[in-house]
């Protein structure tokens, strides 16, 4: 006699039958190359950011994985391109995050921008932030939060640098400016994704707060108070 269709009393229920009996799990499904490619990055991202590269292993991103070790060297050749790869994503995903953001209008604006940018990552993407900010190995020193942030600081160089002219400013201190701007916001950001309070939109108005009135009333050519009696 012909099997019937596999549904319910079909031959494909009976082979998950029988395998229950057996005490045999039912076999999983298997995941394409791109599927598993996208599983170890996701889990080498958790790993990084909760402990770093050094401390991660590769033993144990296939542990988490229910993977060998050589499918892992197979898709990134070792801990080090899986890192480089999770970094990538995350300098990149922060990058269009912030240039995004920063559309036409009033610098004070583009000051909120920015912050608001980079806050809603940390509070978002907060496993990619701490991978980032942690310290990286010497290979990827061009692909962490440091390199991010003076990429940032390019574009508001240039965004200042109109202004300072607009204004008698000396131009040419539009790249000082525009890092110290940018640092303040980067650092301010990595102790907020420890505290996370107040909320991000008061962080961040307290930073344009800060930035936008200091800069409102700069001198054209400030001096040291403390060496003028010198």
């Amino acid at each position: 006699m012909a099997d019937g269709p596999v549904g319910e009393g079909g031959p494909g229920r009976r082979r998950r039958t029988v395998a229950a009996a057996a005490g045999k799990p039912p076999s999983r499904v298997r995941m394409s190359a791109a599927q598993r490619r996208e599983q170890l990055i996701s889990i080498g991202r958790q790993l990084f950011a909760e402990r770093g590269f050094d401390a991660t292993s590769i033993e144990e991103v296939a542990a988490r994985a229910k993977v060998s070790k050589p499918v892992i060297y197979e898709h990134f050749g070792g801990k080090e391109g899986l890192y480089a790869v999770v970094v990538d994503r995350e300098v990149r995903a922060l990058l269009d995050r912030i240039t995004t953001a920063l559309t036409a209008g009033h610098p004070r604006e583009l000051l909120e921008q920015a912050a608001m940018a980079l806050l809603g990552y940390i509070e978002e993407e907060t496993s990619g932030f701490r991978v980032l900010v942690r310290e990286s190995p010497v290979m990827s020193a061009t692909g962490n939060f440091s390199s991010v942030m003076n990429d940032v600081a390019h574009q508001v160089e240039h965004i200042l640098g109109a202004e300072f002219k607009t204004r008698g400013y000396d131009p040419k201190l539009a790249e000082l400016y525009s890092q110290a701007l940018v640092g303040m916001v980067a650092l301010t950001g990595r102790w907020w994704l420890e505290v996370r309070k107040p909320r991000k939109e008061t962080v961040a108005a307290h930073l344009v707060n800060l930035a936008w009135n200091g800069l409102s009333h700069l001198d054209a050519k400030p001096t040291l108070i403390t060496a003028k009696g010198r």
